[in-house]
């Protein structure tokens, strides 16, 4: 059953604001809270449980949420692809995921040791991915294919917010984690709902879902291996190697700042905060023209491969100099590369699907590089930080971007 039909904005035309706004705040509610936890408070815990084991614990727990993830991932999409129910097929999975990433970060503000933070970060892999992908599906299921680009702008705006205002909001709780953790609780139910309410993704009761056997049954749940699969997992690793070089950062930008450029804790807040305005500004500003650009010109295979390319840049400058200069410029750089490069990568992947029948599950699965790049990158920062110190890890960053750039240019149903 395609729901685009049943959207009254695309019946008449219209352009699908309620889809794109309820799109938004959704993301917004998952990702600004998770960003903000893995990428500064969680290290800060760790920081004040183990802080001579803080490098190579972050690593363990980046590798085991991504084992985790990856099976929640595609296990949980492709379920919500073939659930009917009064409030649809989406929101049971959404709301569900947002009950129990509540549960995980009320405990995680409870443990007091390092195997306590690892099972229950696992447990939260599975929870949030309740809530991510679902919530791209409803760009496959409701926008409208003129409108998809721009549809696919408002995510990446979030994607664009989410980075640097969740490093905003925890950088002021580093030595308060809790508090900033139920800052986060109080964040994640009040924009969560309000996606739900704009998206107002009804009833499917009357939608029939087809019986799945042998063949069809592994394919439901596993990697896509029938269609045309060589340019799906052109944008899979393309982005994962994207998403990879920035999280080499971001994974330790608080380490980067306190332990490669010797900042105290304090000036390592106030530098956490100005790079994250930065990346904001830089990051929603071509965020908002770059979905538009896509629609207009057609050309979403460049553009994704010109922001990598931006993003890889960028994510080598640090190794020129250990000053807090050099972070501003790579947050000017990479803010406006991922700004550009999120506004149209859900759609160059909605387009690059082999099967919309699985639509959830195989957007997961691409949408997955971001879990898996958020701790593949810090995993391989870790091993090179461990072998030759800090400066290193940033060309490497910027090497992944230039293979990830290749990698989408060679999609070929794609402008």
């Amino acid at each position: 059953m395609d729901n685009t039909v049943k959207a009254p904005e695309t019946q008449k035309g219209k352009f699908p604001y309620r889809l794109g706004f309820g799109i938004l705040f959704g993301l917004l509610g998952w990702l600004i809270p998770y960003l903000g936890v893995n990428s500064t408070l969680l290290p800060a815990k760790i920081q004040q449980i183990a802080p001579t084991q803080k490098v190579q614990i972050v690593a363990l727990l980046a590798t085991i949420a991504m084992i985790v993830a990856t099976i929640a991932n595609i296990i949980e999409g492709a379920l919500s692809d073939r659930t009917v129910s009064r409030w649809g097929k989406r929101n049971p999975w959404i709301f569900a995921g947002m009950i129990s990433t509540l549960i995980c970060f009320y405990f995680l503000t409870k443990v007091t040791t390092i195997t306590g933070i690892i099972l229950n970060w696992s447990l939260f892999q599975v929870a949030l991915n309740m809530m991510v992908a679902p919530l791209v599906a409803f760009i496959a299921d409701k926008a409208p294919k003129k409108y998809r680009g721009s549809i696919s702008a408002f995510y990446g705006v979030g994607m664009n917010i989410g980075t640097p205002v969740g490093t905003m909001i925890a950088s002021r709780y580093i030595t308060n984690v809790n508090s900033g953790i139920y800052i986060f609780m109080v964040f994640e139910v009040i924009f969560t709902l309000i996606g739900l309410f704009l998206v107002g993704d009804g009833s499917n009761k009357g939608e029939k879902v087809p019986k799945l056997h042998g063949s069809e049954l592994v394919e439901a749940f596993s990697f896509p291996i029938h269609g045309d699969v060589r340019d799906f997992y052109f944008a899979v690793f393309g982005k994962l190697l994207f998403v990879s070089a920035q999280f080499i950062i971001t994974g330790y930008q608080l380490y980067i700042f306190t332990d490669y450029m010797k900042l105290s804790a304090a000036n390592a807040t106030h530098n956490l905060s100005i790079m994250s305005i930065i990346l904001l500004i830089t990051g929603v500003s071509f965020g908002i023209i770059g979905g538009p650009m896509a629609d207009k010109f057609h050309s979403l295979k460049l553009l994704v491969a010109l922001s990598t390319v931006a993003m890889g840049i960028g994510v080598a400058i640090p190794a020129i100099d250990p000053a807090p200069w050099t972070m501003f410029v790579y947050a000017g750089l990479s803010g406006a590369a991922m700004g550009m490069y999120n506004s149209v990568d859900q759609a160059l992947n909605v387009t690059v699907l082999p099967n919309p029948h699985n639509s959830a599950k195989d957007l997961g699965i691409v949408n997955l590089a971001n879990s898996l790049g958020q701790v593949f990158g810090p995993i391989c920062a870790s091993a090179v930080i461990g072998a030759v110190g800090y400066r290193m890890m940033f060309p490497m960053a910027g090497v992944m971007c230039l293979v990830g750039a290749g990698l989408i240019l060679m999609i070929k149903k794609v402008h």
